[in-house]
């Protein structure tokens, strides 16, 4: 009887140390390219699934393979028709779970709702921790997301969080790409990026500068003003997301004025929504630079000054 538990609980120890799960990697509906690319590096081939729409609008998802035991990674990006990808990633997520996987870890890019991270006035909804709480609730046991707007939705979460960033990657872009770029000063377009911008500075060895600006509403602004010196120097406007631009276009045009040589955009999540085509086309960039945490290719062609670095890796 003793040799027989002996052997029951070396198997079990076997089972939960000595084998690594595999790993099962399915992407959603939104970003299909970024997933192929992790596919690629890790040397493994994208899991099947099926995304479908019924004709109400109702999100379909079917797991065309076994999951039972496996280690599952689903690719969901907050981008586009933002409502309809997230209830998707949610869908995805509950199937694997109730058909026996061993973990489930969404990756999302760009999180969605991430800009509405706190109750700024009355009766204003957190809409980022309801978006957590639904996550957890369809089952993911991990998040992995990339430069979060604001690092405290990492706390609306009960299971761990995985905050990456771009900066690794934009830098090595700003050595290869920017030939004068010793001579440059990175620009925060509100107060709020001050922190990513002088951490950014300080890698780079360079100096730093701000923007302040007063909001009259959400996506319009009523003044700025610039806080540094950037005369004669390459002025590199850094932020985490960029959406109708307005605020990255007027920025621009601030530091021409303040005498910048040349002004350069960059951040993480190129969103776009709205006019910022026309706004980037009639700019003064040499170029805006992004991620592709959210497909850029159709947006390439329409403006020649976004550029996209890869962050697959």
């Amino acid at each position: 009887m003793l040799g027989i538990r002996k052997q029951i609980s070396e198997s079990k120890s076997l089972t939960d140390f000595g084998r690594m799960p595999n790993i099962k990697v399915f992407s959603g509906s939104s970003h299909v390219d970024l997933a192929q690319k992790i596919c690629d590096r890790l040397g493994i081939e994208q899991g099947k699934v099926v995304t479908k729409k019924f004709s109400n609008g109702e999100c379909s998802v079917e797991i065309g393979e076994s999951v039972r035991g496996e280690d599952v990674y689903i690719v969901q990006s907050g981008c586009d028709e933002v409502n309809d990808m997230l209830m998707e990633l949610l869908i995805m997520i509950n199937a694997c779970k109730i058909a026996s996987a061993c973990r489930v870890t969404a990756l999302i890019p760009c999180f969605p709702y991430a800009r509405q991270d706190k109750k700024d006035k009355s009766r204003a909804p957190i809409s980022a921790k309801l978006v957590a709480n639904m996550l957890s609730v369809a089952g993911a046991d991990h998040i992995i997301t990339m430069d979060l707007h604001a690092s405290q939705i990492q706390g609306f979460f009960d299971i761990p969080v995985d905050n990456l960033y771009a900066e690794p990657a934009v830098i090595k872009w700003i050595k290869e790409n920017i030939q004068d770029w010793r001579n440059s000063c990175i620009v925060s377009p509100d107060a709020g990026g001050a922190k990513r911008v002088t951490s950014m500075a300080d890698r780079l060895n360079v100096d730093f500068a701000l923007i302040h600006k007063e909001r009259k509403r959400a996506n319009e602004v009523a003044s700025m003003v610039l806080v540094g010196d950037v005369k004669d120097q390459v002025a590199i406007l850094l932020d985490d997301m960029a959406d109708t631009c307005g605020t990255f276009c007027h920025a621009a045009e601030k530091l021409i004025e303040a005498g910048a040589s040349k002004v350069y955009a960059i951040c993480t999540h190129g969103i776009f929504s709205g006019p910022a085509i026309t706004r980037i086309n009639e700019s003064v960039f040499e170029a805006v630079v992004v991620t592709n945490t959210i497909p850029q290719e159709e947006r390439q062609k329409q403006a020649p000054k976004i550029q996209c670095i890869d962050i697959s890796s």
